[in-house]
């Protein structure tokens, strides 16, 4: 078998050409996954026993099932219901983008949530002691400790997240949506050279995934930058 490394230049640019939409599903379902997961993070921390049991049933059972699943799921299931049809969100739920940036947020959040609860978790409790000795608030200390030492401690595993939630966006294509790997099967189903195909995609992740491991390293020495000795 040989490798055709003008199908590979080929397909670079047309499979490029789906980069708009791939973006497009991180960005959006990130955001939103990330103000879900404060969301889920608050009723954890509140105190009330309703709150943290709902939060804790929401992120087991996204976390416990399969993302393609809960895209199916959101995309061939709730337009069988009437009241769905009905509802405003129909404008959303109707279109295949729609589906999948619900579902990757809903999935990230449970994710996400958990990272930003383990930094939570990570304070040291001597510095809120400390911040209580002061006469600090509970919600200064929140906005003054809490939150930027547990954002310097959960970053790395957010980072990651990140990085997987962007591996999911190419389930998207499932429901034919034209990104990065929808347009790579449609080539693979033209040409019947999915070695090449495939491998071409896999560099195009492989560099998308490097710039963002540096967008967050550079974010990381920020956050340091005051634990770091001078040379």
């Amino acid at each position: 078998m040989s490798f055709d490394l003008n199908l590979v230049l080929e397909s670079l640019p047309q499979m490029l050409a789906g980069f708009g939409i791939t973006l497009k599903l991180l960005l959006v379902s990130g955001s939103l996954g990330l103000v879900l997961a404060i969301v889920l993070l608050l009723m954890r921390m509140s105190g009330k026993f309703y709150l943290d049991w709902l939060a804790q049933i929401y992120i087991y059972v996204f976390r416990g099932t399969p993302i393609l699943v809960q895209i199916f799921i959101i995309y061939y299931g709730l337009p069988q219901f009437e009241a769905v049809r009905d509802s405003v969100f129909w404008s959303i739920l109707r279109e295949p983008t729609g589906c999948a940036i619900l579902a990757l947020t809903l999935n990230t959040g449970a994710y996400v949530s958990e990272i930003l609860r383990g930094g939570v978790l990570g304070v040291d409790k001597g510095l809120l002691e400390a911040g209580s000795a002061l006469g600090m608030s509970a919600r200064h200390k929140l906005i003054y400790i809490t939150t930027p030492l547990a954002t310097r401690l959960a970053l790395p595993a957010y980072s990651n997240d990140v990085i997987s939630l962007l591996k999911s966006t190419a389930l998207a294509s499932t429901i034919t949506i034209a990104d990065m790997t929808g347009i790579a099967r449609t080539i693979v189903a033209d040409t019947y050279a999915p070695y090449e195909v495939f491998i071409s995609l896999a560099i195009v992740y492989m560099i998308f995934t490097l710039a963002i491991q540096k967008l967050f390293g550079l974010f990381e020495r920020y956050l340091s930058r005051h634990t770091r000795r001078e040379d």
